[in-house]
C-alpha cells in the first residue's frame, strides 16, 4: 500500500495585490517540512504539483530543506486552487475591505464559505472559472493517475504540493463525503500542513489530516498560519 503526501503550500501573500507569492515565513515553513521529511528517511517515488507560483515556490523550498534528490516533478494544473476573488465577486460585486483586522478577516471567510457553497450547488458561475464538477474532475484525475501508476508498489511514497481546496476535495473524495464537508475541511487546512492518504490501485484511505510535525516545537509555534 502506497502513501500519498498532500502538502498545502506555505503562507502566501494574503491581502496583497498578488496573493500567489510565498511570504518569507511561507518559505521557512516549507524548508522546515523538507528537513523533517529527510529526517524521517522518506524517499519519494513521484512528485506532482499544481502550476501556481506558490506551488512552485513551496516545492522549491521543501526540496532545499530536503537536501536529497527528488524525482522529476509532474506539473498538474488540475491541482490548482479555485479563484477565490472570482468567487467573491460573483456574490459580492462591490469592492471588499482589505482584510487587515480580525473582524474583516472573519467576514472575508464567511463570505468565501457562502460563495463556495453557491458555486458547488451551481447557483453561481464565477467569471473565468470551471464549473465545480469540472474542477473536481481535475483533482480526481490526479488521484486516479497516482493509483494507476503507483498503486501496485507496496512502498510507494508520492509527494503532491497543492492548495487547501484540492486537498480538502481529495480527502472528501476518499471519505465518500459531499461538497459541504470539503468546505469545512478546506477552511481548516494550515499552511505547509501534510495530509496522508494510503492508496492501492482501487482505494484511497485517510491516514492523517492537516498535520504539522515540522512546526511542533515551542520556538516554531508562531510559524503556524492559515492563509
Amino acid at each position: 500500500m502506497g502513501i500519498l503526501h498532500l502538502v498545502r503550500h506555505g503562507q502566501a501573500s494574503f491581502g496583497a495585490a498578488d496573493y500567489d507569492q510565498l511570504s518569507e515565513l511561507g518559505q521557512r515553513q516549507c524548508h522546515a517540512l523538507g528537513q523533517h521529511m529527510a529526517q524521517r528517511g522518506l524517499r519519494f517515488t513521484a512528485v506532482l504539483r499544481g502550476s501556481l507560483r506558490r506551488h512552485q515556490q513551496s516545492l522549491a523550498a521543501l526540496a532545499e530543506g530536503y537536501g536529497g534528490e527528488l524525482p522529476a516533478t509532474l506539473e498538474w494544473p488540475g491541482l490548482n486552487e479555485y479563484d477565490s476573488e472570482a468567487l467573491l465577486r460573483a456574490i459580492h460585486p462591490g469592492p471588499l475591505a482589505k482584510p487587515d483586522t480580525p473582524e474583516i478577516y472573519r467576514a472575508h471567510f464567511r463570505l468565501l464559505r457562502e460563495a463556495l457553497s453557491a458555486w458547488m450547488a451551481g447557483r453561481i458561475a464565477p467569471a473565468g472559472m470551471l464549473s465545480h464538477a469540472d474542477w473536481v474532475a481535475g483533482i480526481t484525475r490526479a488521484l486516479d493517475h497516482v493509483r494507476a501508476q503507483h498503486g501496485t508498489q507496496a512502498d510507494a511514497q508520492v509527494l503532491v504540493v497543492s492548495s487547501g481546496g484540492p486537498i480538502a476535495t481529495a480527502v472528501a473524495h476518499a471519505l465518500g463525503s459531499g461538497p459541504e464537508t470539503a468546505i469545512e475541511l478546506n477552511l481548516r487546512i494550515r499552511n505547509s500542513a501534510v495530509t496522508e492518504l494510503a492508496f492501492t490501485t482501487r482505494r484511497l484511505m485517510l491516514n492523517t489530516f492537516n498535520h504539522l510535525p515540522h512546526l511542533d516545537s515551542a520556538e516554531r509555534r508562531d510559524w503556524i498560519t492559515h492563509a
